[in-house]
């Protein structure tokens, strides 16, 4: 099977373009360009140079000692925590502006949840020097304040969202909001792998650089490209596409997602749209969703601003639908602990979001010669006060 987006931008019975008719010429002119302009020569120079000299790429491939040894397997951290701006987000942020401005578009908006995708648009449009508008719910911004003053000291306007659960899906909503008013020079830089074709395939191929660096550096480690396993936390999922990418097809390489479960997966208070999703529409992509029995948008929580959707990009949904990718749910009890153990067993301080993928190993046993490679999206710094209350620091 092809796990890859087809040509009417669907990953098996997931994706498309449910877009208000005022979208429809922002959208399709994105269609239309997207891939000649990512082909074009001057764009991969570009693109590529300032991976390597702004960005830091590529991105070391970590073979984790002593966390390995705990749990008596082989495990590699792919450290886009050492990203400029901290996390991956920043690979897709870039090759966005270098899009927006070869169509034109002088005004950039985003949605932000954890703050990392606000705080990396915000970057690329001082880099750039266009006009940044930021989306965040009003909860998240209470709650990862270092990336609001980030932000606003980059030169963005951050604005609150205050409907709805206030986080991720609402701060969305009014991006879109605002796309919809001010159709003709703006370009809304999507953050994940969700929102209607061609987001989805557009933000996988920027994240894609991931899996392409992880085939070069395992190589050189250990003798071959391909590992056992790939470990991404899921929330849209652009972490998780990047780090699949180039693994997608190959069915020798397991693909593992892991969803934050909250409180538990049937407390009421959880993201974990595998375990809890029925097909839907939001945000213009036909996806796995969060509902109740008429259709309304079920409120997600997690501890991890980032996870804290009720959707899932509709690679990820094919990959669950297909049974190509193992989902397992992590609480935030889980994945806080398992940020605490690999800060002391490496030195690493991980996000909230990508501690929920360091959490699996406590439960889904590997054997001792498996290479499993985890996608370290993000470093700590944003989580701190989260890690604070929850340990008494």
């Amino acid at each position: 099977m092809n796990y890859q987006v087809n040509e009417k931008g669907y990953y098996g019975d997931f994706g498309g373009a449910f877009i208000p008719e005022m979208l429809y010429p922002n959208v399709e002119e994105l269609r239309k360009n997207y891939l000649n302009i990512m082909q074009e020569e001057s764009f991969q120079k570009e693109f590529n140079q300032l991976l390597k000299d702004y960005v830091g790429r590529p991105t070391p491939l970590y073979y984790a000692e002593r966390f390995s040894k705990n749990y008596n397997t082989k495990i590699y951290l792919k450290r886009e925590d050492l990203c400029h701006t901290g996390a991956h987000k920043v690979n897709n942020t870039i090759g966005q502006i270098l899009m927006a401005k070869r169509l034109g578009k002088s005004r950039i908006i985003a949605e932000t949840g954890a703050g990392q995708h606000g705080v990396a648009t915000a970057t690329v449009c001082a880099l750039m020097g266009l006009e940044c508008i930021v989306y965040m719910g009003e909860i998240d911004i209470a709650r990862q304040a270092p990336n609001v003053a980030r932000m606003k000291m980059l030169g963005a306007t951050v604005i609150p969202a205050r409907s709805g659960s206030k986080t991720l899906k609402d701060a969305t909503n009014e991006a879109i909001r605002d796309w919809i008013n001010n159709p003709m020079d703006t370009h809304y830089i999507i953050g994940s792998v969700v929102g209607p074709h061609p987001y989805p395939d557009m933000v996988a191929r920027f994240q894609s650089v991931i899996s392409e660096e992880v085939k070069k550096q395992l190589l050189e480690k250990e003798g071959r490209e391909d590992p056992d396993f790939v470990v991404a936390c899921v929330g849209g999922g652009s972490n998780a596409a990047g780090l699949y990418y180039h693994y997608l097809n190959n069915e020798k390489v397991g693909i593992i997602a892991v969803e934050a479960a909250g409180e538990g997966v049937l407390s009421g208070k959880s993201a974990a749209t595998s375990a809890l999703g029925k097909e839907g529409i939001i945000h213009g992509s036909k996806t796995l969703l969060m509902q109740t029995q008429d259709g309304q948008i079920t409120e997600p929580y997690s501890i991890s601003a980032g996870l804290d959707y009720p959707g899932v990009g509709p690679m990820h949904a094919n990959l669950f639908k297909t049974g190509r990718g193992e989902f397992i749910s992590v609480t935030d009890a889980e994945a806080m602990a398992a940020g605490l153990e690999l800060s002391k067993l490496e030195g690493i301080i991980p996000a909230i979001e990508t501690a929920h993928a360091l959490a699996i190993f406590e439960t889904r046993r590997f054997k001792e010669d498996d290479v499993v490679v985890v996608n370290l999206s993000g470093r700590g710094d944003k989580d701190l006060n989260t890690y604070i209350e929850h340990f008494n620091l």
